[in-house]
């Protein structure tokens, strides 16, 4: 029987990657929607036309429930969050109903179209198992390195607080009700597909613009902050394997290997023969109000246990941005040269994403 999933967050990097990978397993994919007039939703559905919707909204819980009863999916992957973690210090309220609050409406979606109650504890097999992407700023202010899953949480930003909310939220249904909930402790994933806001991405389009003579300047917050960076398209498979197992549980996710900002700018000006340190300049104002130093992931369970592995390197991934965005940085230079010459052409460009 062909197996179905329903996938909150569609419209975002990770939501993408995970589509693909789903409907390239056999998979019946929905993404869940907020609103008929949604750019978004149609840039995904040129890109990935198998694709199904369904409305719904993380901060209304009748719509979630409806969802999840149309659709009828066999396992729910809820991605839907607002994942910028700056944004997160000039709007607490908002990410904590989303991402804090988000999780408990699609948990209680879940569990009022499975009809689960406390007295059906244990009963894990033959209902949705249910994957919440936790995230490894809910480590905060590191008490051991690498993290675990056992590492001891303390977030530093109002975003990593309402993930954590949504980590153990998960974990409360999980022992309450006895559903198949589990949570991926996903460290930093990026992509070509990953926001303009983000740092690897920020780097990644400025280089293509400075290669270009279109900039001269890259601003940066804090060049010593490291991370434990991989590839997006690695990470989604993660999150389907953890449905798969027999027991639910949470896992930790990442490369294992850590790298500076600097790091990710002197690889991405290097790929197109520039030094960084003649174009990148150091912004004050960009660095956190409570900064995340180090976030290195074991993901050691998530290797044994579910046989992951990385296979795309930070040295790659970075260089994979780069070229992308040359790509659509020469496409757009050469569109708007057109229309300065008041020649016709495309009425328009989709880029990367």
């Amino acid at each position: 029987m062909t197996k179905r999933a329903l996938i909150t967050g569609i419209t975002g990097q990770d939501g993408s990657y995970l589509a693909e990978h789903l409907l390239g397993l056999g998979y019946q994919v929905w993404g869940l929607c907020r609103g008929q007039a949604n750019p978004r939703k149609d840039r995904i559905a040129k890109l990935i036309p198998e694709l199904s919707f369904v409305d719904g909204d993380l901060m209304d819980q009748g719509s979630l429930v409806s969802a999840v009863d149309l659709v009828q999916p066999d396992e729910v992957y809820n991605l839907g969050a607002i994942s910028f973690v700056p944004m997160s210090w000039q709007q607490p309220e908002l990410v904590t109903e989303v991402n804090g609050l988000g999780v408990l409406r699609m948990l209680e979606a879940v569990r009022m179209v499975s009809g689960l109650s406390k007295s059906s504890g244990g009963a894990t097999r033959g209902q949705i198992r249910f994957y919440q992407a936790s995230s490894s700023e809910m480590f905060g202010k590191v008490a051991e390195s690498p993290q675990r899953e056992t590492t001891f949480l303390h977030p530093r930003s109002p975003y990593g607080v309402a993930k954590t909310f949504g980590h153990y939220i998960t974990r409360n249904y999980r022992e309450s009700y006895g559903m198949y909930g589990v949570s991926g402790i996903l460290f930093n994933h990026e992509s070509p597909r990953r926001g303009a806001e983000f740092v690897t991405r920020k780097i990644s389009l400025a280089v293509a613009q400075i290669k270009l003579g279109l900039l001269d300047k890259l601003s940066l917050g804090n060049l010593d902050a490291e991370r434990d960076w991989g590839f997006a398209g690695d990470y989604v498979r993660a999150m389907h394997l953890m449905l798969q197992q027999e027991e639910p549980g949470d896992y930790v996710v990442g490369t294992g290997t850590m790298h500076k900002v600097s790091d990710a700018a002197r690889i991405a000006f290097e790929h197109v023969g520039l030094d960084w340190r003649d174009h990148v300049v150091v912004d004050p104002g960009l660095v956190r109000p409570a900064e995340v130093e180090t976030l290195c992931a074991d993901s050691g369970n998530a290797r044994r246990e579910l046989g992951w592995k990385p296979e795309v390197d930070f040295e790659e991934l970075m260089r994979m941005m780069v070229e992308s965005d040359l790509r659509q940085a020469s496409r757009e230079r050469d569109y708007s040269r057109l229309l300065a010459t008041g020649a016709s052409g495309p009425s328009g460009l989709l880029g990367n994403w």
